[in-house]
């Protein structure tokens, strides 16, 4: 097939999709529109479900027109959408750390770029007729072409982010037609090089949306607290399409009406005394009403305050301290397209845990999951979908035992495709109260690229934080970094005795410290009052996770220190059968026939691939508890 090569152009990140905004439903009617699911909206068509599908080695091999009306599709088979293939015997799995699984050649792919090709028909009824039309997808792994009835509509990446396109012009009452083409490999995946099994597919859900012509296109809920907490000042900013003004109401957390406004100068604004506080102990939420003649959305509120105020975490005014586990989507049937069930599954066993925070490691998670974290009380660390840590092995830029491989984070060609991945998270979830750090990726160097979308973040969201693990560089562009736009000092895996010693003392950094001795940065970390996060420690392989209690008291010692991530919260693997009496038999890098791979190494969680918990998530549910009572000598 002859296929224009956006995959391989780093100048055409996306044809055809809409600006980027914040994830909501619209509704038909306010009782619907309260339920806040979004299987009720009568404005939503869900596309997922039983599609067509053929799989191909590579680009060159997919059939001319297999999206054409015409095409005759009876050489194709059944894949359920949304799925990833190689769990239902298409390509093989493949299971790699820090390589890259192809050569390191960018903006290039291999030639042989495994590829499927979906095709659906689906109706759209008369009632739809004059509204305006959008087509969503919430996944696609790596990038995706798109055709509906016959007619290219356009194409795009970022596996783990919306891609929305307004189809108006092409949809039409009646049967219509989609093609996909979905690739596995493009130069985007030069910035998905997360330590995971490599699938792909369209892995979350999409659907279309029906809108009036005049609706609300994207709003921000900004709150602002008073000194003493017994006032709040919330904001709504509102851009919309078309001449459109809605009314802007907002119902307290027990469900009764507290104010409404309409919207002047594209905001509305509300005043709340004595507010009910978000934070992950209890979880208020109100509710936002945007309400046009045509349409309503309907949207949480939390209303709290992240602050950090001499070298200390606040959220409300308060300390907190972060017990946390990094999260990648994973499952051993279904492999990346989890669903509500199975992350519901997952925020349970962690409140059972005692486990009050999650990074999402290291991409962001389905639009759901924020949603879920808001409504359960967790904190989040929301990761754009950056890893570069490939770059490491291939260039081996290693430099006395840390990889500071710096070359996409420098690379100018890199720049808009950095900026693009953490402005799609952070416009996505902006709405989310869980939210307190916007994470800019992992593993992936340190540099300009880096530096310029931090200064996005926080010129487009003050009320948050900015995280990054890869907070450091080689000594030689040391004069040329700007860590002022970090907000914490984030490390991975830093033994206690540097933490307390070192960064919290008045010690010397040990250069037989592998990971964090003769650290350039850390008198300027410890300078700036900057708080330290373990994103990654105790990694959960084998025996782990270890010290535990001995980071905790350590977190409880400094009051800097906020908090730490036990890597990770799950084994990755992939059910391949059961033995006689019925147990599952999971594989592991290697097991399907891969190169290269990276073994069992991803056996490192907490729990098992089918979340039965270890002992280390026992051991860690005790270390993390919330309170602790201890014995003293009465002497009276």
């Amino acid at each position: 097939m002859k296929l224009a090569h956006y995959y391989e152009d780093l100048s055409t990140l996306h044809i055809g999709t809409m600006e980027n905004r914040a994830y909501y439903i619209p509704y038909g009617s306010l009782e619907t529109a309260l339920t806040q699911q979004r299987e009720d909206s009568d404005r939503l068509q869900l596309l997922s479900g039983e599609w067509k599908f053929h799989y191909f080695n590579a680009p060159y091999e997919v059939e001319e027109g297999f999206y054409q009306e015409d095409f005759d599709l009876s050489g194709f088979d059944s894949l359920p959408v949304p799925s990833v293939w190689q769990c239902h015997g298409y390509d093989r799995h493949q299971y790699t750390n820090v390589n890259y699984p192809f050569p390191y050649d960018p903006p290039y792919v291999p030639v042989e770029n495994p590829c499927g090709a979906y095709v659906r028909d689906f109706t759209v009824s008369a009632d739809r007729y004059g509204m305006r039309c959008y087509l969503n997808f919430e996944g696609v792994d790596s990038c995706f072409y798109v055709w509906l009835n016959g007619t290219f509509v356009g194409y795009s990446q970022v596996s783990h982010s919306t891609s929305e396109f307004d189809v108006t012009d092409w949809i039409r009452v009646g049967n219509n037609r989609i093609g996909v083409l979905v690739l596995k490999w493009c130069d985007g995946s030069y910035c998905e090089d997360q330590d995971k099994f490599r699938m792909s597919g369209i892995f979350r859900d999409l659907f279309l949306l029906y809108r009036p012509q005049n609706h609300v296109h994207d709003y921000f809920v900004k709150a602002e607290l008073s000194d003493n907490y017994q006032r709040a000042l919330i904001q709504v900013e509102m851009e919309t399409i078309g001449s459109c003004y809605p009314e802007v109401s907002l119902l307290s957390p027990g469900g009764e009406s507290l104010a409404s406004a309409q919207l002047k100068d594209g905001k509305a604004v509300f005043e709340i005394k004595n507010p009910l506080l978000w934070n992950a102990e209890t979880p208020n939420l109100y509710k936002l009403i945007i309400s046009t003649p045509e349409e309503v959305i309907v949207d949480s509120v939390g209303i709290r305050e992240v602050k950090i105020i001499d070298g200390v975490l606040l959220v409300n005014g308060v300390a907190v301290k972060l017990k946390g586990v990094n999260r990648h989507d994973s499952d051993p049937v279904l492999g990346y397209a989890v669903g509500r069930k199975e992350m519901l599954r997952d925020l349970e066993l962690m409140k059972q845990h005692n486990i009050n925070a999650i990074r999402t490691s290291h991409y962001p998670n389905s639009p759901l999951m924020p949603e879920y974290c808001d409504q359960y009380g967790f904190y989040l660390i929301d990761e754009s979908d950056i890893e570069a840590h490939g770059v490491c092995s291939r260039l081996g830029t290693y430099q006395s035992g840390l990889a500071y491989y710096d070359t996409i984070a420098q690379d100018p060609q890199f720049e808009a495709t950095i900026l693009d991945r953490i402005q799609r998270n952070v416009m996505r979830d902006k709405n989310r109260p869980s939210v307190l750090f916007w994470s800019m990726g992992n593993e992936s160097g340190y540099g300009v690229n880096f530096e310029k979308a931090a200064r996005w973040i926080h010129s487009y969201d003050p009320t948050r934080l900015v995280h990054y693990e890869s907070a450091s560089v080689r000594p030689e562009y040391q004069e040329r970094t700007d860590y002022s736009v970090l907000d914490v000092q984030s490390r991975m895996y830093p033994s206690t005795q540097w933490i307390d010693q070192v960064y919290f003392g008045n010690g010397k950094d040990d250069p037989a410290d592998p990971y964090h001795g003769s650290r350039e940065d850390t008198a300027y970390f410890k300078s700036s009052k900057k708080p330290l996060l373990l994103c990654e420690y105790i990694h959960a392989m084998g025996n782990g996770p270890g010290d535990a209690e001995d980071y905790q008291q350590l977190i409880y010692k400094h009051e800097g220190f906020c908090g730490a991530f036990v890597w990770e919260w799950c084994d990755h693997a992939m059910k391949r059968g059961e033995t006689p009496d019925g147990s599952p038999i999971f594989g592991y890098g290697g097991d399907f026939g891969e190169f290269p791979h990276d073994g069992n190494f991803c056996v490192d969680g907490l729990v098992s691939p089918d979340r039965i918990p270890h002992k280390g998530l026992e051991e860690y549910k005790n270390v993390i508890r919330p309170f602790r009572a201890e014995t003293t000598e009465c002497t009276g």
